[in-house]
């Protein structure tokens, strides 16, 4: 097994262990607590207010938990074209993709998938190279750079998205406990880690307390639910 397998096997008990069963710290680890009250505050905007953005009769959450080629991204625009084709606007659709688990690096700029090497953190190739990604593939992407058979090519970059008004969250729990394990391998100080990550998320990208709080909260605001595998 090579290197960044192991360094994402290692990754991914450490998140089975403290994110699913909720541990308040990674102290057995031999690290600082940063799961409590302080290293979970979001000095952002208010993801109240982002979920007041809900609106139209046509409204959706994907619920997107780890890389999974373009499908993450294709089901919104899927979802946004067979409404229009039949005859629903834009205006009336909304689509709410939800980043959580292991689909956070989709949140972040280039330059903290080079820095932190998402790609082969979270085995993101670049759909160019077929390399492990040094940047986000879906943050303005070249046109072309994605096409379907019997379809062409498709926009389906996350600011090519938003301009047709689907709403992005990143989910604040997974940053935590992420930019902890990743500060804890690379003696860095986890707050400070998790502060970059905080400061590198792409314009328009929403953290919310945790990804199951905001699928939790759109399904309350009558969006329909689907897992993007």
């Amino acid at each position: 097994m090579n290197t960044s397998s192991n360094r994402r096997d290692f990754i991914g008990k450490v998140i089975t262990g403290a994110a699913i069963l909720g541990l308040p710290s990674f102290s057995p680890l031999g690290m600082q607590p940063v799961l409590g009250q302080e290293g979970m505050k979001i000095s952002t905007d208010d993801p109240e207010a982002w979920l007041n953005k809900i609106t139209g009769k046509h409204r959706i959450v994907l619920d997107v938990t780890r890389p999974h080629e373009i499908f993450p991204f294709a089901w919104a625009k899927v979802f946004l074209m067979t409404n229009q084709a039949t005859d629903a606007t834009e205006n009336n659709c909304c689509v709410v993709v939800v980043l959580r688990h292991e689909a956070i690096p989709y949140a972040m700029k280039d330059n903290l998938w080079e820095k932190y090497k998402f790609g082969e953190l979270f085995k993101v190739d670049d759909p160019k190279t077929k390399a492990p990604a040094t940047r986000n593939p879906f943050w303005m992407p070249k046109p072309g750079d994605f096409s379907v058979p019997g379809i062409g090519n498709v926009e389906i970059g996350i600011n090519e998205l938003q301009s047709s008004g689907v709403l992005f969250g990143v989910c604040n729990m997974a940053i935590t406990v992420y930019s902890a394990v990743v500060a804890q391998k690379t003696s860095a100080d986890p707050q400070m880690v998790k502060q970059e990550w905080i400061d590198g998320l792409l314009p328009g990208m929403q953290p919310v307390p945790s990804g199951m709080w905001a699928i939790g909260r759109a399904q309350e605001r009558n969006c329909g639910y689907c897992f993007t595998g």
